[in-house]
């Protein structure tokens, strides 16, 4: 789920003039999504104060040492890019605290954060949040059930991440669904030692994040400290998993991240599960004259002869365009038209044809008969 900001050289000073922020790379007013490009701390500084509900962080763990670790049976560098090299433990700390100061402006007073990492850094998380006036709430572990082995022989497997879930202030009243988390947990208080499996392959068929986080781990962090409605934030979105699960359950989104590629695959991900598009099945009758195959019905079906197919011979064929606008979410326009330039001719030459546009559905259609024998 991460990442692409760099560590900053210094912020002891504040910008001089008060931040604008750049325009989405991508934007749903219908769901309330928003995604921007660029450095967290800079996106953060634009965002006005006191407006965000929710925060999930996902921040650079400062793996990236030119190890090795395995991965699908196979040796494998740990080196992720530049964002993960540390710069040292003096300035992964300053790195720590300007971005967790940053999500604390933006939080409503009563809002709250998390924030996933490993021991390479979670310690230092967990000092700058008590240093910035956080109230430290739960530490979660959540437990991989096949992680990979441990190469060098000399440490235990590395089984867990550590989850910190912190209230903005001391005086803030969190969101809590308490029974709705007893009710995941089968009537059973829920412990703070979460069992939950990597990304599943549907989650990576678009592609693959090196740090991306399971859809089921972000629903339970979602349902437990937020309600529909409520904004949530992802300052190093990466894959775009907070956003996607903020989507399914009714949040709205804020996620930036500094590199295309990774923009690319949340936009990806988020647009497959945007496209609700209804659209209408035309009817029409038939009338056929096929010619008559006699069927003997006394014959035992243990003998009876396997029925040769028949030749088909194509009778029509048809394709449509069917244009979603980008703010009624449903089918604006729709043509037959050989192919998506001239559907697209056909739309712009239309009443309809200065409506944005979110996305056009393809179909195509084949009437096959059998061959005259």
């Amino acid at each position: 789920m991460r990442k692409g900001t760099p560590i900053p050289r210094s912020h002891a000073s504040g910008p001089t003039a008060t931040p604008h922020l750049p325009a989405p790379v991508f934007h749903d007013p219908l769901r309330h999504i928003k995604i921007f490009q660029g450095d967290c701390l800079e996106i953060l500084a634009a965002i006005p104060e006191s407006c965000v509900d929710l925060i999930f962080a996902d921040p650079p763990y400062f793996l990236s040492n030119n190890g090795i670790t395995c991965h699908a049976g196979r040796m494998v560098s740990v080196n992720k890019g530049d964002w993960d090299r540390s710069r040292g433990p003096a300035a992964n700390h300053e790195f720590n605290r300007a971005w967790l100061a940053a999500c604390r402006r933006v939080l409503k007073p009563h809002g709250a954060i998390w924030v996933s990492g490993t021991s390479h850094v979670i310690h230092s998380v967990g000092f700058a949040m008590q240093q910035l006036g956080f109230k430290l709430l739960n530490d979660i572990s959540w437990v991989k059930p096949n992680p990979p082995p441990n190469l060098s022989c000399r440490y235990f497997t590395h089984a867990t991440e550590t989850l910190l879930w912190a209230a903005k202030s001391t005086k803030s009243r969190h969101t809590f669904n308490y029974r709705l988390m007893k009710e995941q947990n089968r009537g059973k208080q829920m412990k703070s030692v979460w069992t939950i499996p990597p990304p599943e392959r549907w989650e990576k068929r678009f592609g693959k994040h090196p740090t991306q986080k399971p859809v089921a781990l972000m629903e339970r962090v979602l349902q437990a400290a937020s309600s529909a409605g409520d904004l949530v934030l992802d300052p190093f979105m990466g894959s775009g998993t907070t956003l996607v699960t903020a989507l399914r359950l009714h949040r709205h989104a804020l996620g930036c991240d500094l590199s295309l590629e990774w923009l690319d695959l949340s936009i990806r991900r988020i647009c497959s599960d945007l496209v609700q598009v209804g659209v209408s099945v035309s009817t029409f009758d038939l009338s056929l004259d096929l010619s008559c195959v006699p069927v003997d019905r006394s014959m035992n079906h243990a003998t009876a002869p396997v029925p040769i197919a028949p030749q088909l011979r194509l009778v029509r064929q048809e394709r449509f365009f069917y244009f979603v606008g980008a703010f009624q979410r449903e089918v604006v326009y729709s043509a037959a038209a050989d192919s998506m330039e001239h559907a697209w001719e056909k739309f712009r030459g239309s009443p309809k044809g200065s409506i944005e546009v979110f996305c056009v559905v393809q179909t195509q259609t084949e009437i096959y008969l059998a061959a005259d024998q």
